[in-house]
Parts: structure tokens; sequence; C-alpha cells
């Protein structure tokens, strides 16, 4: 387990480090769009683990749970960039580029929710990680609502 929280803070801090980067690397909008659907899809399949514990429909694996937490949390900073100016396009509603300030809000309460679930899981207290999950797929659906095409 102690390597495992080695290589995910290493990793975590070269995607952090290289998402600066990333915005001027799209050289085309279907780039970007890419790039942020596929950090949406990762960060999605993690959650949907949590989610079928959290609904009693998987069992309860502290460190599976922990593992899926740390991953949801890591991904949660990674599409941003990819949605600067001439990006349009993909799932994504027009609002983001005309009402960014909300955006930027809603993607920003999304993280924090999602640090908040990563450490109710590292805690192992399922009841702690329960309504962090709550809280997160709120703040997911809250996004979604209002800036993902139907």
């Amino acid at each position: 387990m102690k390597l495992q929280k080695i290589l995910l803070a290493s990793t975590a801090t070269v995607l952090t480090i290289s998402a600066g980067f990333a915005f001027a690397q799209f050289q085309k909008a279907e780039d970007a769009i890419k790039y942020r659907q596929s950090a949406f899809t990762v960060m999605a399949n993690s959650f949907g683990k949590i989610s079928a514990v959290v609904k009693g429909e998987a069992p309860y694996n502290k460190d599976e749970v922990a593992r899926n937490a740390a991953i949801v949390a890591m991904m949660s900073t990674l599409p941003w960039q990819a949605f600067g100016p001439g990006t349009e396009g993909g799932k994504a509603e027009s609002d983001i580029w005309s009402n960014n300030a909300k955006f930027k809000a809603a993607s920003e309460k999304m993280q924090l929710a999602v640090a908040d679930l990563n450490k109710a899981a590292q805690s192992g207290d399922l009841d702690s990680i329960k309504k962090a999950f709550g809280v997160a797929g709120a703040s997911c659906k809250n996004c979604h609502d209002d800036f993902k095409k139907k």
C-alpha cells in the first residue's frame, strides 16, 4: 500500500506539471475534445466503482475504494485546460465558453468535493465515504445539468 501511495503521488505530480502545458499542445479542437472526454471517462469509471459500493451493489473493499477515490481526485484536475478558446464542441454546451466564470466555479466545487471523497476513502470509514460520495455526485450532476449536452 505504501508503494502504491508513492506511485500515485508521483504520477499525480507528473500529470499536474504536464497539465499546465497541455493546452499549448492542442493543435486541433478535436484533440482537446478527445483529451477532456478521455479524462472524464477514466474519472467516471472509478467513480462508478465507488457508486456500486455505496449503493450496496458491490462488497466494500477498503483498498479498492481508496484506490478508485484517489484516481477520481487525480483525474479531476486534468480536463479543464482542454476547455480553452477554440476547443468548443463535443458534449460540451456553449455556456462553458460564454459563462466561463460559472463553469470554473463548478469545476472547482467538484474538485473540492472529490478531494473530500478521497480523504474519506483513505480513512476507510464507510459512513464518511457515503456522505462524501453524495456531495461529490451532486457536484458532478450539477455541472452535467448546466454544461453537458443531453
